[in-house]
This record gives structure tokens, sequence and C-alpha cells, in this order.
């Protein structure tokens, strides 16, 4: 009956001296709370720990060494919250999103140190090969895979598959213990109303000791290729790659620039910046014509207005996405800049310029083109016969 103002979007951030950010905001109507290891994804596996990334992933809100699975998961199911974990090649995170008033008091068990009790070992691994199976079946993540062997070598830690199975627990242990550290770690939490009571209950419940931080691995981009093939899927799936721009609102408005003018498919990640298509094998030829033309063509001025103003507003939309996009664009932001606000985000947007967009495809070319093929390769060009083109 006496409804007030909705409280704004306004970050607080906190780092801790265990190295740990706490980033968190007021107005989301449910509660997220994300841990994110930025440092414990596949691309920072050591040789002998092979496959310890996706098979980490699952022992997630597993036993810890004072508290055992099923404790962990009734306290959390108790106060209703939906709990997730994900990973990749470049980071991991573990979360949960509930009601407001429930959020704040269950987060320090995202930061249990785990037990590595031989049933949640044994699980963690199955899992991670049911998971592996059905990515096996997939072109486009095999594509992925294949891009990235590509761009940074087969047997670089960036090269080598995240979704490898089988490792051993002793590499799983090991993995967990040198990449899962609170130092440089981001925890972001959503709908929280008072930032010094959470960071006051963070420093009291949380892990203590700050281990030295571990440094991610960074990799060389070598520009080469890489082909799987695969007749019986019955088409030809191609990607051009490039070491691609280090600031995320430019290699967006490049990514919308090109959905927007060419018939490819842009994509970026953390260095890395391409266009794919997937075509009849036949077509194969004619396809690499259309990928070059979309990386060498120079886009007009109104095409790049209209592309800044689309990246910025899918940007936005994810600050009020729900809770859970919320706290994933906090924690990308503290990484990527140490800082996060909505007014910085836009305006980050609003600082690339013509220029800049144009520089940023010339210096796609600089850096030499990587070649990736899944499929039916009968037509095919090989790298070298296209890499005069850029």
């Amino acid at each position: 009956t006496t409804p007030g103002a909705a409280p704004a979007l306004t970050p607080s951030i906190t780092t801790l001296k265990t190295g740990l950010t706490v980033v968190t905001e007021p107005s989301a109507l449910t509660s997220t709370v994300s841990l994110t290891y930025p440092s414990a994804g596949s691309s920072n596996e050591l040789p002998s720990e092979s496959g310890a990334a996706i098979a980490n992933r699952y022992l997630a809100f597993k036993s810890g060494k004072e508290l055992s699975s099923a404790l962990i998961t009734r306290s959390i199911e108790d106060v209703g919250a939906n709990m997730f974990a994900s990973a990749g090649r470049r980071g991991a995170t573990v979360g949960y999103t509930a009601l407001k008033e429930n959020a704040a008091w269950i987060s320090p068990l995202l930061a249990v140190r785990s037990g590595f009790e031989k049933w949640d070992v044994r699980d963690a691994v199955k899992l991670a090969g049911k998971e592996i199976d059905e990515a096996k079946a997939n072109a486009q993540v095999a594509l992925t895979d294949q891009i990235y062997a590509a761009a940074y070598g087969p047997q670089s830690s960036l090269g080598r598959s995240y979704y490898t199975p089988n490792a051993s627990r002793s590499s799983i242990v090991s993995f967990r213990e040198r990449t899962y550290t609170l130092n440089g770690a981001v925890l972001a939490a959503t709908g929280i109303s008072d930032h010094e009571a959470f960071v006051r209950m963070v420093e009291d419940e949380f892990p203590a000791a700050a281990p030295p931080k571990f440094e991610k691995v960074e990799c060389a981009y070598l520009a080469g290729e890489a082909r799987l093939d695969a007749p019986s899927t019955g088409a030809t799936h191609l990607a051009l790659a490039f070491k691609g721009p280090s600031s995320t609102p430019l290699a967006n408005v490049l990514k919308s620039v090109i959905n927007m003018s060419t018939g490819a498919c842009a994509f970026s990640s953390s260095g890395l910046f391409g266009v794919h298509l997937v075509c009849a094998p036949s077509s194969a030829d004619a396809t690499i014509d259309v990928l070059t033309k979309a990386v060498t063509s120079a886009p007009s001025s109104d095409i790049i207005s209209k592309a800044k103003a689309a990246a910025k507003a899918e940007a936005l939309a994810t600050l009020s996405g729900g809770s859970k996009s919320l706290a994933d664009a906090m924690t990308a932001s503290i990484l990527e800049t140490c800082t996060f606000s909505p007014s910085a985000l836009a305006e980050s947007y609003d600082a690339v310029s013509e220029a800049d967009v144009k520089k940023a495809l010339d210096d796609l070319k600089k850096g030499g083109v990587s070649l990736a093929a899944v499929g039916d390769l009968s037509y095919v060009p090989y790298r070298a016969t296209i890499a005069g083109r850029f």
C-alpha cells in the first residue's frame, strides 16, 4: 500500500586482502551470487592435467573438507536457490539464484574447499564424459575446437580441446588446488541492498588466507590451419579467424558491422575474432569467398552507425535480462576493466569511432588468417591458397 521507488542499478566494488573482488548492486528483483575463477579454464591445464577443467566443473557443491555434499545441497535447496556451474577455456563459475532475503547467508558455500571424496571424483569424471560425448556429436563445438587449434596450435594450452575425457584423480586435485583460488577471483552478487554488510560476511566466512595469484597462460597467435574430415555430416562448416581487438566494445561493434552488412556470421572471444558459415560441400570455395569479402570489404558510415547502436543496445539489454545475466555482465566488466557501471558501459560504445572500426578491420588482416574446417572437406581450399587475400 506504500510502494517505494525501485532502487537504481548502483554497483559497489571492494577488493579484499585475499585478492577477491566483491561487486554488488541492489536493483535486481532476485539475487544471483556467482564466484568466478578466471584461471580455472582448460587453457591453464598443464599437459598432465588434460580434462581436469571439465571434470572440476562437476565437483561444484560437492563434499568439502568439513561439509558433506548432502549438507551443502540441502542448505542451498532449503532456501529455494537454483544452483549452476560452468567452465570453459578461460575460466570457471559456480553460483546460485535465490530470493533476495535468502541469498547472502549461504554464499560461503561457494568457496568450500573440495574434499575430493572418491565417489564425488568418480561421478565428476562420469558426468564430464557424458558432456564430452554430446559435444563430439555437435559440429559447432568441433568447429570451435578447430578454430582454436588453427589460431594457437593444437598442442598449445588454448589450442587443446576443453572437451578432454578421462582425467585422473591426481590431475583433478592438482588443477583445482592451483587454479581455484580467491586471489584474482570475482564474487558478483545482485539484489544486495547493503554492500558493506555483505563484504563483512565474506571477510568473516570465506577462506582468509591469500594464496599466490595464479597468472593466466597467454598463447601466441599463430595464424594456422586445422581440418576435421567428417564426410558423413553431408555439410561443410568453415571459419576464418584472426587476432581480435582487445576491447570488447570494439569487438562487439565489429561483429555487428559484419552481421549487418554481409552474409557471414561473425564471432568473437577474448583475443580472437572471426567469421563462419555452413554450406554444401561443393560450395566450399564460394563460401570462402563470402567469408573473405565479409572481412575485407569496407563498411559504410551508415552501417557503422547502425552497428554501434545495435551493439550498445545489446550490451545494455544484458543488464536488464535477469539477475544472472546482470551478474555475468558485472563479472565480465570487472575482469576486463577492474570496474563496472552502466554509464561507463554505454560510454565505452559511444567512444568507438568510425576510424576505430576501419582500423580494427585492417589490423585483423595484418595478423594473418587462420582457417578451420569441419565436415566434408572434398572442396575446401588450403590456407596457403587464400592467405594472400589478406
